[in-house]
Order: C-alpha cells, then sequence, then structure tokens
C-alpha cells in the first residue's frame, strides 16, 4: 500500500504569488502627490504671470525677473515631476510600471497639444467665422478666397517654391559637399565655412543682402545694385528685377535667397555622410577600374541617399513657411505672394480673421497629403 504525501506549499511561492499580484494602491501618496502638483501648476502659473503683469513687486528689474524665472520655471518643473512620481508610486505596481513612460510624456505632449493642436483646431472653428470671429458665416471665407486671383496666385507661388527649391538646395549642397571633399584639408575647411556662412544670417537680413543685389535704379543714373551694374557693365538695360512676373522670375530671384542660405545646411549632413562611407568599398571600386563618376553614382550615392532624403524633407516643411523673404522684398506684389504672406496681410492688414483662417486651413490639407508621399518614398527606399 502506497501513501500519497501532499506537499505544502513553500513560503517562496506565496511569496513569488504576491509579487505577481503586485503592491497594492497607496492611498495616502496618491492624495499627496495630486494635491501637491496641482498647487505647484498654481504657483508657478501665477508666478510667471506675476512676472508679465505686476514688475513693480520685482522693483521693475528685467535682471531680477530674469533670475527669478529661471529658479521658478527649473525649480517648478523639478517639483511638479515630484509629485508626479509620488502619484506613479501611489498607483497598484502593476499600473505603475505600465504608466511610468506615459506619465513623465504628459507634460511635453500637453504643451505640444496647448501649442499646437489647440491652435490647429481654433483656426479650423474661426474659418467658418466672419472677419471677427463673432458669428458663424459657413462656407463663406471658403466660397471668397476660391473666389479670389490672388489665393490661386499665392497657391501656386507656394507650389513652385515646393518644386524647386529643395530639389536644388540638396543638388547644391551634393556637389559642394562632393568638390570640397577632393581638396586639400585646408581647402576643405576655408570653402566649406564660406557656403556655411550664410547660415548664420537671419531671413530678413539676407533678405536685405539680396535687395541690394536686385536695386533698381533709373537708366540715366548710377546703377547701386550688384545685378544691374553688370547687366549696364555688359552693354544692358538696367532691369527692375523684382517687378519682372514673366516666368515668374521675380519669385525665382526670392527662391535664389533660401537656396544660398540654405545650401550650407545641405552641404554640412550630405559631406558628413559621404566622409560615412566604408573608403574598402570606394577602393574595391576603383580596384575594379571604375571611373570616379561611376564610383560616385554606384557606390556613393545609394549609401548617402537617406541623408538627402532627410534633407530634402527638411527644406520642403522650411518652404511651405517661407514668409520673410517675400514680406521683406515685395510683400506679394507683382504676382510673387506666397500663402504665408496672403495669411499675414488678410489677418493683420485687412482684418479678415475668417479669410485668414480659411487659408491656413487649405494650406493644412496639402501637408498630410506630402506626409503621405514622403512615407510611401521612404517605405520604397527601405524595401530596395
Amino acid at each position: 500500500m502506497t501513501a500519497t504525501a501532499t506537499e505544502a506549499p513553500s513560503p517562496s511561492a506565496g511569496s513569488e504569488e504576491r509579487r505577481r499580484a503586485g503592491s497594492p494602491a497607496k492611498p495616502l501618496l496618491l492624495v499627496i502627490g495630486a494635491v501637491g502638483l496641482v498647487v505647484t501648476t498654481w504657483l508657478v502659473c501665477n508666478a510667471f504671470l506675476a512676472f508679465a503683469y505686476y514688475p513693480q513687486w520685482f522693483l521693475g528689474s528685467k535682471i531680477l525677473i530674469g533670475v527669478l524665472g529661471l529658479v521658478v520655471g527649473i525649480g517648478g518643473a523639478m517639483v511638479f515631476f515630484r509629485f508626479l512620481n509620488m502619484i506613479i508610486e501611489g498607483l497598484p505596481s502593476r499600473l505603475s510600471e505600465g504608466l511610468i513612460p506615459y506619465a513623465f510624456l504628459l507634460p511635453a505632449l500637453s504643451l505640444l497639444g496647448l501649442m499646437l493642436i489647440y491652435p490647429t483646431a481654433q483656426t479650423v472653428v474661426y474659418s467658418f467665422a466672419n472677419d471677427d470671429s463673432t458669428d458663424w458665416v459657413g462656407l463663406a471665407n471658403y466660397r471668397a478666397i476660391f473666389g479670389s486671383g490672388e489665393f490661386w496666385q499665392a497657391l501656386l507661388n507656394n507650389f513652385l517654391w515646393i518644386l524647386i527649391v529643395p530639389i536644388l538646395t540638396v543638388a547644391f549642397g551634393l556637389a559642394v559637399a562632393v568638390l570640397a571633399d577632393k581638396l586639400s584639408p585646408q581647402g576643405e575647411k576655408i570653402s566649406k565655412s564660406l557656403i556655411f556662412l550664410p547660415m548664420s544670417i537671419s531671413f530678413v537680413g539676407a533678405s536685405t543682402i539680396w535687395g541690394l543685389v536686385y536695386s533698381y535704379s533709373s537708366p540715366d543714373t548710377a546703377q547701386t545694385g550688384l545685378l544691374n551694374a553688370v547687366v549696364t557693365a555688359l552693354g544692358g538695360d538696367p532691369q527692375p528685377w523684382m517687378q519682372i512676373d514673366t516666368a515668374r522670375l521675380n519669385s525665382l530671384l526670392l527662391m535664389v535667397i533660401l537656396i544660398w542660405l540654405q545650401t550650407g545646411f545641405a552641404m554640412v549632413l550630405i559631406s558628413s555622410a559621404i566622409k560615412g562611407v566604408p573608403e574598402d568599398t570606394v577602393e574595391a571600386g576603383r580596384m575594379d577600374g571604375a571611373s570616379e563618376i561611376r564610383i560616385f553614382w554606384q557606390i556613393i550615392f545609394p549609401q548617402v541617399r537617406p541623408t538627402l532624403v532627410a534633407v530634402f524633407i527638411t527644406v520642403l516643411i522650411l518652404v511651405l513657411k517661407v514668409f520673410d523673404i517675400i514680406y521683406v522684398m515685395t510683400n506679394g506684389r507683382d504676382n510673387s505672394d506666397v500663402i504665408a504672406n496672403l495669411f499675414f496681410r488678410k489677418l493683420f492688414v485687412d482684418q479678415q480673421a475668417g479669410q485668414a483662417s480659411a487659408i491656413v486651413v487649405v494650406l493644412l490639407l496639402v501637408v498630410p497629403v506630402l506626409i503621405f508621399q514622403v512615407r510611401s518614398y521612404k517605405s520604397q527606399e527601405a524595401n530596395r
């Protein structure tokens, strides 16, 4: 006869089960964390409001307000996250482990929503309101802009900027990066520094500089504009370049300014990618008797293509927002307007907030299409 012994559960097995079940919630930590979070947020917000509206409380000193702003901002953020961490620790362990990354991302995402998502939604709402956003007008704003010739001119110019500027910027950046790589180390440093130098200039400053290049004076006076000085020296007549809209010449001359500014940015990133190409692959191509041109297109170019796409997308996003150059140079005259400048004029000059919002919404409809095209292109590249 065989006796069957029943094994008693070991203490370690019970502790393992409790560990898997997780620790329970800690109400005291939850309450302290929630109250501290609310109080900290209230204090920090009111402190910054006091800096803005009651500077006399701080002796009217901008330096003192700046120092206090740093202390309150940084210290408030530290205290805020400390109380947030207390809330997370007060939750059941299973829940807290899953919420930790999202909880600490929440403030940043909230600010992102406040600064980007909310204004976007509000703009869409205002596009259906009247000029001062006090009453609904339905689709009247959209009918007005779609029936306006200046809107279609601006939209066409935006598409021309999108088609021309990113491609030429990447092309020039690639050409400079490849050619500079063939120079001596000292020559490469000097040439790249000169090409990158315009990046340190603001768009308004660059527009002022190029305004001197395109400047026009009457034919019977000396030409102060560089381009017209060259033309007259060659026996030609000076031209009002910014007023010539034939074949969109004035818009093309404006594009030159942005290309000049961004070529250095493209050059730096592309040059870094070229230097990252393994030297043994290039040497293998040379040993096989390939020419330098063939080595570039079949060995170097495929390996730097992801960087080219990244630069192209970055410049494309910049082109969608182009405003400063047009505003300073022409303010949209002579068919050189773009969507951003038209929006600015409608909102701040014509005081037509409804139509201005509708113009921006139309531009927003173009962005998802561009994002879809970029993602499709990148997925195709990844599958190659």
